[in-house]
């Protein structure tokens, strides 16, 4: 495939940088435009868009959007991360600098953790030439949307922002852990993760709103601080002997991008146990999956006391990574053959 020139219409932070850059990569022309900067920048932007609906915010998006499109030339393809401020009006204003516009959504768009926060996405399913969805269960209800086409994907690591750092002592002084479990506070998790303190698990915690959980008293002494992001991300996952994998029961996960990013960069995954983790890795080879805390625990207790398998089932988990093919650049690529069949 020649090079295209691709409108990226996405924030330029975390996973959506990453899959603008994976474009690059493969050898296109992109421009990179981040909605978000074209809203107020209050944090009632936010907070209107989760709890009322990133569609009230096309109103002030789309005459800002027509300011920066006049200056820019004719598209190949526009890539629309997310959607959640993209009303069918602003599908129409982007269509008119694209030849084909697709939205590419690692979220549940249609689910219903998130509320009103995806009206926009849903009211404008039947406006885009295709959507790439993470979840068998998107598919149909993207569908029953009037959606045109429909592509399934798995969620993917990135090719640069997940391969392996260098590891030197400092570093291990820094982030060195037993078992990590790095992420956000979600209702679910706390009681989990209480549990597992409760079975003697030598438990570290990094991500934010953790102090919003009903059992931080008990959890504010494992918990190592906030979010973190680049090479901190990806050396804490390596000096981890063990990386929990947790899903977020109201997005209707089967596997999250911890699953491809901890193998990714040489870490080992300890997730729950799922029909797609198990597709995706060989339980015990290349991954470790659990259904209960009793039995996660189990496994944690397990694994510290085996180095040589650990690490070898970390290798593993990494090749059949690769060999899966769930990285940004091969997904990417399969999204750009599926818009030119």
């Amino acid at each position: 495939m020649s090079a295209l020139r691709i409108l990226y219409l996405g924030t330029q932070s975390g996973t959506c940088l990453d899959r603008a850059h994976a474009y690059r990569r493969l050898g296109h022309h992109v421009e990179h435009v981040d909605p978000r900067r074209l809203l107020p920048e209050s944090v009632w932007t936010d907070r209107v868009s989760w709890h009322l609906g990133g569609h009230l915010l096309a109103p002030w998006l789309k005459p800002r959007l027509v300011r920066v499109l006049a200056k820019l030339p004719h598209f190949d393809l526009c890539h629309v991360d997310c959607g959640e401020w993209v009303t069918p009006d602003v599908v129409a204003l982007l269509r008119q600098k694209a030849d084909a516009v697709i939205n590419y959504c690692i979220d549940d768009p249609t689910g219903p953790r998130d509320g009103l926060r995806f009206k926009a996405y849903r009211q404008s399913a039947s406006a885009y030439d295709l959507l790439v969805v993470m979840r068998q269960v998107n598919v149909q209800e993207a569908k029953a949307l009037g959606a045109r086409r429909v592509l399934r994907v798995f969620m993917s690591a990135d090719e640069v922002s997940h391969a392996p750092r260098p590891i030197d002592a400092r570093d291990l002084a820094i982030w060195a852990s037993d078992v990590l479990f790095l992420g956000s506070w979600m209702p679910e998790r706390g009681p989990f993760l209480k549990g597992l303190i409760e079975r003697g698990v030598p438990l570290s915690i990094r991500g934010a709103h953790w102090h919003k959980a009903p059992e931080w008293p008990l959890l504010q002494p494992f918990w190592l601080g906030g979010a973190i992001g680049g090479d901190d991300y990806a050396k804490a996952i390596q000096c981890a002997k063990v990386n929990l994998g947790l899903l977020s029961k109201g997005n209707r996960d089967l596997h999250t991008t911890r699953s491809l990013e901890v193998p990714a960069v040489g870490g080992l995954l300890c997730a729950e146990r799922t029909s797609e983790h198990e597709a995706m890795y060989a339980e015990g080879h290349e991954a470790v999956f659990w259904r209960s805390v009793d039995e996660c625990a189990s496994q944690c207790h397990a694994l510290l006391a085996h180095d040589a398998h650990r690490r070898a089932m970390a290798l593993a988990g990494q090749q059949r990574l690769q060999r899966n093919g769930n990285m940004n650049e091969r997904v990417l690529q399969r999204v750009l053959d599926e818009v030119a069949s």
